[in-house]
């Protein structure tokens, strides 16, 4: 299990004010808009430093940096996580290294996103949601339609070859042709990836107390086919339940997620999962920034045996091409028998598709995914 791919994440928590629908980690940033920037990323390298040990001498793959919101941060404060990143860990040739940015920080033009380009930053995650002004007054965006689109087109001329769009679908009073509006302004300009997400209502968010009135279930599904299906004739292959790319331009760190593999979190509350011998543990870092800033701790937790199974599923099978039987036993370090029971149920229910090349889930597997992962305890 030693050749288990690793990634980094870096949490920064700021962001200019709270979106109702966001339970991420994220704190609105002082009036004055002062952030820590250089105490913040000599405790990110230090938090670094002492889970570098944990992880063994395996090279990064992948760096994402996410929020919040990390376009906050000025480029020389990048440049300086990214050198001292470069000191700390082994960087893989040629490793995929996405920040997040919301258009509203990108208003200065394509001189600002080049120098995070220079930083070392090569894929960047533009956090659009949508281009409907409506929509975006309701999910409390700071930035417009017009405002998106220069984003995106900055991005380009700062030298960009790999952008991720975000969308949301299953918004309030949202249609199906509203939907697919907001998709084909996406596909006319042409990112390499859009992530397409359905609006969910999450606890401890401004929506969970006040809920606005969503979509009904039959147009949820209605939006989702029609969206799927004008993305696909757009040339974005479907490669997980939200995400669609086009050709080689996955990304590369989602699937290291997806296929159970190793990443280090650091960062206020960021999150992590590492393979240590024959354990596998997650970590999870002080979730207030002033308390990561002032030390903070990280928080081992041990998953047990008995709940890899499910930990490996609920994330391998968000892909539609699934995965290879040996991928379990690689990652686990369980036998590939104790899947038997639930690979029938879930086959007889037409959920499954099974060979031995590959498992994968049906599109009604797809659809109800999380019905799906029920078999799993009663396996």
């Amino acid at each position: 299990m030693n050749d288990i791919p690793l990634s980094l994440y870096v949490h920064i928590p700021w962001c200019v004010r709270k979106c109702p629908y966001c339970d991420f980690n994220s704190h609105a940033a002082d009036a004055d808009g002062e952030l820590p920037e250089a105490a913040y990323v000599e405790r990110l390298i230090a938090d670094l430093a002492a889970e570098r040990e944990h992880a063994g001498n395996r090279p990064i793959e992948s760096i994402f940096i996410g929020g919040g919101t990390p376009s906050l941060f000025s480029a020389s404060a990048i440049e300086a996580l990214m050198a001292g990143i470069d000191k700390t860990v082994r960087i893989a040739p040629g490793a995929e290294i996405t920040m997040e940015a919301n258009p509203g920080t990108l208003k200065e033009g394509a001189s600002r996103l080049a120098a995070f380009a220079e930083a070392g930053i090569n894929r960047l995650s533009i956090g659009v949601q949508s281009f409907n002004p409506a929509h975006l007054a309701v999910l409390g965006r700071i930035h417009s339609p017009l405002e998106a689109r220069r984003a995106f087109e900055f991005a380009r001329q700062a030298g960009f070859e790999n952008i991720n769009l975000d969308l949301m679908h299953g918004l309030p009073e949202q249609d199906i042709d509203a939907a697919l509006a907001d998709l084909d302004i996406a596909i006319e300009l042409g990112p390499e990836h859009i992530s397409w997400y359905q609006l969910t209502i999450e606890p401890n968010t401004e929506f969970y107390r006040r809920p606005p009135v969503l979509p009904a279930e039959d147009m949820l599904s209605d939006i989702y086919a029609a969206g799927s299906t004008r993305l696909s004739e757009a040339g974005y292959a479907q490669y997980e339940v939200s995400a669609y790319s086009t050709t080689g331009r996955q990304s590369r760190h989602n699937l290291g997620y997806w296929l159970f593999g190793d990443y280090i979190g650091i960062g206020a509350g960021a999150h992590g999962k590492l393979t240590q011998g024959d354990s596998i543990v997650r970590t999870r870092k002080t979730r207030l920034p002033r308390d990561y800033l002032g030390g903070g701790r990280t928080l081992v937790s041990p998953i047990g045996q008995e709940e890899l199974p499910l930990e490996f599923l609920m994330n391998a099978l968000r892909l539609p091409g699934g995965f290879p039987p040996e991928l379990f036993s690689d990652r686990t370090g369980l036998p590939f028998s104790r899947l038997d029971s639930f690979l029938e149920r879930a086959t007889a229910r037409g959920l499954l598709s099974v060979s031995p090349e590959r498992i994968m889930p049906t599109p009604l597997g797809t659809r109800f995914l999380d019905s799906m992962l029920l078999l799993v305890d009663d396996a």
